[in-house]
């Protein structure tokens, strides 16, 4: 496989056209691009495991076409998993306990150099799997990797040690710490991860008051914009994500944010007072004075109801994976607001998928 490098200024020239025109009828301003690394910027990948004649081997399947690839090298992932994808096959190649009915790795990589290694089976995982797993696991370190092992198979999910990693990420010249947990939703690029929380806290850097986040994840945003805030308040439905959010504001010593296991739709129930929740006892909502709202919904946009939410703030900052449900969300948000601020993070290049982000003040 390799990447059409040289064709890269032109497929974003293309992207930053596409989105300026998608933005241009509500007066937005000019666009902030954010490039990507042309190569190995991907810190996540997942393989179909294609068996063949006692050999095995990494796949992928065009979406199209479903035509079956051999992938022996992936340039647009990390180049610790291009080496992960190498030695693991080697070191299990003829392992009839770790290779049968395997059919798929999924590979979490880290900036700070970790990686976490997931294999999916066909089978039940079985206590002569646990000590052949941990005997790879031995082999991996011996060749120089900082890797967690884990294995998975319906209803059973076995960690040799724990199902995560820890990520460093630098942000305006302070270094965050992150718990990412294998099979959870984390930033694909870790470098521009960091270029859109430098973004966001320059967009609020002068912000007096609180802030609400909905969809937070693992505290990726919230922790990088504490900061600016007086207090901070999140939500997160995800356990495993509550969970890692609560291990890292501890572990950046963030002593102002507070997450809610909630879903986005709950907690506007919750502040319209439609519901009563018992996970908001001995949460005083009273006490903040949440001015400014950051929101990074999934693909589909903000429901109705949040929309309306929203609306309701000074200071609006809005990340989104999908720039058409952005548009349709802005037709309601610029009725009451104006955007100052937008920008372009090219997470995914050599595709047709763009990553921008909105900043929106109340209208005088």
């Amino acid at each position: 496989m390799t990447l059409p490098i040289s064709q890269y200024p032109d497929l974003l020239a293309k992207k930053t056209a596409d989105l300026t025109a998608l933005l241009a009828p509500y007066s937005a301003p000019e666009l902030e691009v954010f490039a990507s690394e042309t190569s190995h910027f991907r810190l996540r990948a997942e393989f179909r495991v294609w068996h063949e004649e006692g050999d095995l081997f990494h796949i992928m399947f065009d979406p199209v076409t479903k035509a079956r690839y051999r992938v022996d090298q992936f340039p647009i992932a990390s180049q610790l998993i291009n080496r992960m994808m190498t030695v693991l096959l080697a070191e299990i190649k003829g392992n009839e306990l770790l290779t049968k009915k395997l059919f798929q790795i999924d590979y979490l990589s880290t900036l700070s150099g970790q990686i976490a290694v997931s294999m999916l089976y066909h089978k039940a995982l079985t206590d002569e799997w646990i000590e052949q797993a941990k005997l790879l696991k031995q082999r991996l370190i011996g060749s120089g990797f900082d890797v967690q092992v884990i294995g998975r198979a319906t209803k059973q999910k076995i960690a040799l040690e724990c199902d995560y990693v820890e990520e460093q990420l630098s942000v305006d010249g302070k270094e965050y710490v992150y718990r990412q947990v294998e099979n959870s939703f984390t930033q694909p690029n870790g470098k521009m991860n960091e270029k859109m929380l430098e973004w966001a806290r320059s967009c609020t850097k002068e912000s007096q008051g609180d802030l609400l986040e909905l969809y937070c994840g693992n505290g990726n945003f919230s922790i990088a914009l504490a900061s600016n805030f007086r207090k901070v308040l999140a939500t997160e439905i995800a356990k495993s994500s509550v969970e890692s959010a609560q291990y890292n504001i501890e572990k950046n010593g963030i002593t102002n944010l507070q997450i809610i296991r909630m879903s986005a739709e709950e907690f506007t129930q919750a502040l319209n007072g439609v519901r009563e929740f018992y996970r908001l006892r001995g949460v005083d909502l009273k006490s903040y004075d949440c001015n400014t709202i950051f929101v990074d919904p999934p693909r589909a946009g903000l429901d109705q109801d949040t929309l309306n939410m929203v609306q309701g703030y000074e200071r609006i900052l809005y990340i989104s994976c999908n720039p058409h449900t952005l548009v349709e969300n802005l037709k309601q948000l610029t009725q009451t607001h104006q955007i100052e601020r937008c920008a372009l993070f090219d997470q995914f290049p050599y595709t047709d998928h763009i990553e921008s982000g909105v900043w929106l003040i109340r209208k005088a």
